[in-house]
């Protein structure tokens, strides 16, 4: 419903992602860009998504998100922080199979994302899914800054919410399924700390499911600086207001069916 609804949307001219709060249903694979949501094409896309993979030497991408891509099937990425600073093992990596599971049986190609062992993987094989669960907290926990570091040193690392979308437009991937988005931290107007999610989400474009912002951050300021950033922020037309990962007295309102967002 949430995938229909944005497809819709053909007035918008912006290349800014779109956080979005799913209610279900099957995935469709949808191109944010220019000249607003669209179908991805059957061969052009996949095509080039391969071609980048295979001119880096760094970023490979697993036999089902290859067979994925190049029929044209959606395909969605999945972060990897979670895996590895989420949970302990073995519950991280049940988990993770869970969650994969639930995307495949809404008609879509999962493709987890993190680097092991100094390569880019999109699309992590039981075998790496496994490595990286048992590494937990002893992975690096990669943004967008530390996925050249990662490469260069030949380390596992799992990726964020920034560094998962940076891969997934790498990989022509143009879904991304995720819990909690960082935002502007409480007192941030002092201390500047704002996370590098809200800075990826203004330049890469790549539709962002997810459960909202975590609740213990400055969720106004968060709305804020996404506006600023040209972000559309926009919830499932099931939910009247934005969604936050624990629930709070205060609600805030955002995009729902055309209208403005507030907070009260």
């Amino acid at each position: 419903m949430m995938m229909s609804m944005m497809l819709r949307m053909t007035t918008w001219r912006t290349r800014a992602p779109m956080v979005v709060r799913a209610s279900g249903g099957t995935c469709s694979r949808v191109i944010v860009d220019g000249g607003g949501p669209r179908r991805a094409s059957s061969s052009s896309s996949s095509s080039s998504s391969q071609s980048q993979a295979r001119q880096n030497n760094h970023i490979e991408l697993s036999n089902e998100v290859k067979r994925a891509l190049s029929k044209g099937h959606p395909v969605v990425a999945l972060e990897s922080t979670i895996v590895s600073h989420g949970m302990p093992f073995p519950e991280n990596y049940d988990t993770a199979r869970r969650v994969e599971a639930i995307v495949r049986d809404n008609g879509c190609t999962p493709a987890t994302i993190a680097v092991i062992n100094g390569v880019v993987r999109v699309g992590l094989e039981d075998e790496h899914l496994l490595a990286l669960a048992k590494t937990g907290l002893d992975a690096m926990k990669c943004s967008r800054r530390d996925i050249p570091v990662a490469v260069a040193t030949g380390i596992t690392g799992s990726t964020t919410v920034a560094a998962t979308m940076a891969i997934a437009e790498l990989a022509n991937i143009d879904v991304f399924v995720t819990g909690g988005i960082g935002g502007v931290h409480r007192d941030g107007e002092t201390t500047m700390d704002v996370s590098a999610d809200l800075t990826e989400l203004g330049r890469t474009p790549v539709a962002v499911v997810s459960a909202g912002v975590k609740s213990i951050l400055d969720i106004p300021r968060t709305l804020e600086y996404l506006e600023t950033m040209g972000v559309p922020v926009l919830v499932s037309a099931h939910f009247l207001y934005f969604p936050t990962r624990a629930v709070l007295k205060l609600r805030y309102m955002t995009y729902v069916r055309g209208g403005w967002w507030g907070v009260y």
